[in-house]
Formats: structure tokens, C-alpha cells, sequence
């Protein structure tokens, strides 16, 4: 009997999870289906019991239950509880068990496509919501020496930096600030939806000052290329849009799963190819 394994959201219909990882299961002979399961907020818990009796063996978390998913798992990974979200679940013992992949696998999909080691860096980090959580704590985890974070709202993110249970320098400041000295930072990270459609001719701040030698990251990967990586592209950067945090977001969930990696460059182009990309 095939393993069920899925992915839980309130829209679902959009998801490319069970695109990416039914290939996976076919491609490295594992017996296992994975689903897209459509839950209404209200029955969240009720749900997840359901799934627990039917035998579901993992899942995935998406919009808007990264963080109501929580009080309904029996455990909690250290870091998805630092960082106060849940993208990937698995059936551990009879117990369902909550990690984040999110932050880890922009960290890994980094260091494949930028460099693996960082003790010499400096990262702006653009945003403070959920993603930039997930990516300063996974950072500062990995020995980032300094991440700065700017905002619109400076409590937000001081309160992002006060909470990171990792040791990491960060400065807190304003749009305004961070594009006066961004000549300082070889990393650069937009996490905000600015860029995203209807904003697509949108940047979160001027790059003027930018570095030509910083690497410049998008976790937006619809369009490929978003203005911000047009235009630190233009100005000389190496740009990476949010395709690898998502495969590699996945391919964490499918290691802890079943054991197996999955083929990484198999994942990639089956999502390019499905959002119209080369």
C-alpha cells in the first residue's frame, strides 16, 4: 500500500508541491502519493486527526497555517519553534512532529549557488515577516557573523532580532538608511511581496549604492525576475530568485520523510518548466 504524504492550505489549488515531490516518489522508486488537501480554517484540528487516523505519514504546510498549525502538533523542531512557523510535518512515533524547512532551505540553495562559507560577510535583509524570520534565524544558526534587517516598521523588526535564540550582530534601520550604505553588505535578501504581481515595476529600495560585487537574493520566484534582481543584475550582482529556497525547502521535507534525496536538478527544472521558464 502507497505511503500518503501531502500538503494542507486555504488556497491550495496553486501549490507545485505535489507536482515536485509525486515526481520525486517516481523518480527514486518509493511507493508513496502525495496530496493537495483544501481545509477551511475552522477545521484545522479536526483535520489534522483526520489525517493522523487515515495513516498520513507527513505534510506540508502552507498559507494560512504555517502558524495555527502549531497548538494542533505534538512536538515542535527547537528552530520552527524559534521561529514560530511550521512548513513541514512528520509522523514520528504516532506524533506528529512540526520543522521549518523555509529558512534551511534558502540556506542550502545559498550556499550551493553563492558560497558555503561566510565568515567574512555582511547581509542586509530586507522585510520582517515570516520568510525573513525563517532566513535571519536558519542564517544565524549557520554562523552568519552580521545580518542587518530593514524595515518600514522598526518595532517589527527589533522584535524579529530580539527573539533570534542565535548569536548574530544585527542593526536595525529604516528604508532610507539602508539604501545609503548598501554598499556595505555582499548579501542582500528581499523577502517582502514587493515585486510580486501587481507590483511587478515595484522595488523595495533604491540600489544606487549597491555593491557591485554583492549577491542579491529574491524569495519571490513568479516573476523569474523580479525588478529588484533586474536591477542589481544590471549593476553588476549575481541574483538568485526564490526557485532554489523553494526546491530545497522540499527537499528537506522529502529527506526527513523517507531518508532519500531527492534528484535536486530534476526538482529545479520541473518547476522552471511549469512556471514558463528556461
Amino acid at each position: 500500500m502507497k505511503k500518503l504524504y501531502g500538503v494542507i492550505g486555504n488556497p491550495i489549488e496553486h501549490s507545485m508541491s505535489p507536482l515536485m515531490q509525486n515526481d520525486a516518489f517516481m523518480d527514486k522508486g518509493i511507493s508513496a502519493y502525495y496530496h493537495p488537501f483544501k481545509i477551511l480554517p475552522e477545521f484545522l484540528g479536526t483535520a489534522l486527526k483526520g489525517m493522523k487516523a487515515l495513516g498520513v505519514s507527513g505534510f506540508n504546510v502552507t498559507i494560512p497555517y504555517k502558524t495555527a498549525v502549531m497548538p494542533f502538533l505534538d512536538k515542535l523542531d527547537p528552530l520552527a519553534e524559534a521561529i514560530g512557523a511550521v512548513n513541514t510535518v512528520v509522523l514520528e512515533e504516532d506524533q506528529w512532529v512540526g520543522y521549518n524547512s523555509d529558512g534551511p532551505g534558502f540556506v542550502r540553495s545559498l550556499k550551493e549557488d553563492w558560497k558555503s562559507e561566510w565568515q567574512n560577510e555582511k547581509t542586509l535583509i530586507i522585510g520582517a515577516g515570516g520568510a525573513a524570520k525563517a532566513i535571519y534565524y536558519s542564517m544565524a544558526k549557520e554562523g552568519m557573523p552580521r545580518i542587518d534587517i530593514c524595515n518600514r516598521t522598526l518595532e517589527r523588526a527589533a522584535s524579529m532580532k530580539a527573539s533570534c535564540p542565535f548569536p548574530c550582530e544585527s542593526n536595525i534601520m529604516n528604508i532610507e538608511q539602508a539604501e545609503k550604505q548598501l554598499s556595505e553588505y555582499t548579501l542582500i535578501i528581499q523577502t517582502t511581496s514587493i515585486g510580486m504581481d501587481p507590483l511587478i515595476n515595484d522595488s523595495p529600495l533604491s540600489l544606487e549604492h549597491m555593491n557591485d560585487n554583492a549577491y542579491a537574493a529574491d524569495i519571490i520566484y513568479n516573476p523569474f525576475e523580479t525588478k529588484f534582481l533586474r536591477e542589481a543584475r544590471e549593476k553588476g550582482a549575481e541574483i538568485q530568485n526564490g526557485i532554489g529556497m523553494f526546491i530545497y525547502q522540499g527537499a528537506i521535507a522529502f529527506e526527513k520523510w523517507t531518508g532519500v534525496s531527492p534528484d535536486m536538478d530534476r526538482m529545479r527544472k520541473l518547476v522552471t518548466a511549469r512556471l514558463g521558464g528556461k
